[in-house]
């Protein structure tokens, strides 16, 4: 019985497109009602969200694709396009605040309808506290990159435009107009280092990062309770792209066992390892355990075997 299709995560990616579109309306509301640099700062990196779900949206459509002659693993490492595409936009929007909170610090003007314009940003806040939840839960639980680095971004988001409404409510309270460019370019640097750790994770996600500590746990733990005198395990390699884990291993048994006593072991050991980690796909190697060539191939690249002399015909 061949497993259930994987459950559609684009509707999610919808979720985040129209959370985009109403707290863009919200903030840029907000910011033409007070005129505050620190808003129009939140509703830019709302601009961010917005190329950010989008993205998401193509890249979990791509990654949902069966494999197919050309990409026989599939094609989940599309999700790792979407999260650095989110962390080099947020980057562009960094910048773009403090050039513009820079600015207002030099040429300060003061702040209208302060408490319409806070309340419209809070609105527009809770829109994405409650999308940013959805999205985290999901991406969690589905393993999806592109969900989480979504919903981490829109949490940053919530956290930005609190303390865009902390600065507001200072100089509402102070008079001190200069206090609304500074908490934007504070704005700016949270979301930069935010910007900085997703480009981060998704280089690493390119580059066939192995198997989180929990999970290659979980796997050592499953060869722990094959191994043996008798049955022995090497060149054990995870990777894993988007929602997909991957392992691969050698296992090496007595070289008298038969061949259906061999294949059996190593469907019990596959079997194991997709219990303990879910949505991983294993490939094993069978050896005999007596025979050196057999562990000449630990490496990622086999020793080459020496060269023939052509004098001897071999």
């Amino acid at each position: 019985m061949s497993p259930p299709p994987p459950r559609s995560l684009t509707p999610f990616a919808w979720l985040s497109i129209a959370a985009a579109i109403i707290t863009i309306a919200l903030k840029t509301l907000a910011w033409r009602m007070t005129g505050s640099v620190g808003l129009l700062s939140d509703a830019l990196e709302s601009l961010v969200n917005l190329a950010a779900a989008v993205t998401t949206l193509v890249m979990l459509t791509l990654a949902a694709r069966p494999p197919d002659e050309e990409h026989a693993y599939g094609h989940g490492k599309a999700e790792y396009f979407s999260s650095a595409v989110e962390g080099m936009l947020i980057l562009v929007a960094a910048g773009g605040i403090v050039w513009t909170a820079a600015g207002r610090f030099m040429h300060p003007r003061p702040l209208e309808q302060i408490g319409v314009g806070l309340a419209v940003s809070v609105a527009a806040s809770l829109v994405n506290l409650g999308v940013a939840r959805v999205l985290l839960r999901v991406g969690t639980r589905e393993r999806s990159i592109a969900l989480e680095a979504d919903g981490h971004h829109l949490m940053t988001d919530v956290w930005t435009s609190a303390g865009v409404l902390v600065g507001i409510a200072a100089v509402g309270l102070t008079g001190w107009q200069r206090l609304d460019p500074l908490v934007a370019i504070a704005v700016a640097l949270n979301i930069l280092w935010t910007g900085v750790r997703l480009v981060r994770r998704s280089a690493l996600g390119l580059l066939d990062t192995g198997l989180a500590t929990a999970e290659r746990r979980a796997l050592d733990d499953v060869l722990a309770r094959h191994a043996g005198d008798r049955v022995q395990f090497h060149a054990v390699r995870t990777r894993q792209a988007g929602s997909r884990r991957f392992v691969s291993m050698h296992v090496l048994v007595p070289g008298a066992w038969s061949v259906q006593r061999g294949h059996a072991l190593l469907e019990e050991i596959e079997r194991d390892v997709r219990v303990a980690i879910p949505s991983v796909t294993v490939t094993t190697h069978l050896e005999p355990i007596e025979e050196s060539v057999s562990f000449e191939d630990q490496e990622l690249d086999r020793a080459a075997p020496p060269a023939r002399d052509p004098r001897r015909g071999r």
